[in-house]
């Protein structure tokens, strides 16, 4: 079956959606309620599938189709809450698995506002937050706050040398490449969610 990749010319979208606009989500009550089945036809053999990576304004899904076949065997969600930019990511989906069976069956895209829903979609506790943007004040703003919150930690440029997501998140996403054209700089920043001593 061939299929050709969707064009972004006919998913144009403005650069920004309000979050704080009415929209229409479907979203589950709690993370235990989800059924990633519908997303994932194919997940890795697993008895519960759960998603180990959420790319939150995941924009066309660049970081998606890097990360699938670095971590196969694990289910990688990216939520954007523009309708048009979500539908050519979850096309590009589409098109990539049938141009590849067997390929891509571990990334899924959700059309969905995370400043409200985030936790219907994923329990406390999960991970690393990586953080980049071109903006600097963005980036000190992000960075002030995650250091002030007594949940998360900072990683440390050292443990971050071995980190395989720390390299490609400037260099796939569409965002980065612009950036990267334009001579412009990323600001990256790491954090660990810490376990409440509560």
């Amino acid at each position: 079956m061939t299929s050709s990749m969707p064009q972004k010319r006919y998913y144009r979208q403005r650069a920004h959606s309000n979050p704080m606009a009415y929209h229409s989500f479907d979203y589950p009550v709690c993370p235990e309620e989800m059924d990633w089945s519908s997303l994932y036809p194919e997940p890795p053999e697993k008895e519960t599938p759960r998603v180990e990576f959420a790319d939150i304004g995941c924009g066309y899904g660049g970081l998606l189709v890097e990360l699938s076949p670095l971590f196969p065997d694990k289910l990688i969600l990216g939520l954007e809450i523009r309708v048009k930019v979500s539908d050519y990511v979850q096309d590009r989906i589409q098109s990539l698995r049938a141009t590849e069976p067997g390929s891509y069956q571990n990334i899924a895209c959700l059309r969905s506002n995370a400043m409200k829903y985030l936790p219907n979609f994923f329990s406390k506790g999960q991970g690393l937050v990586y953080t980049m943007t071109d903006v600097e004040e963005v980036h000190l703003w992000m960075v002030k706050h995650f250091s002030e919150h007594p949940l998360f930690t900072r990683v440390s440029d050292e443990e971050l040398v071995g980190d395989i997501i720390v390299n490609r998140l400037g260099t796939c996403t569409e965002e980065g490449k612009k950036v990267l054209r334009n001579g412009g700089k990323n600001f990256l920043a790491v954090f660990r969610r810490i376990e409440n001593s509560n």
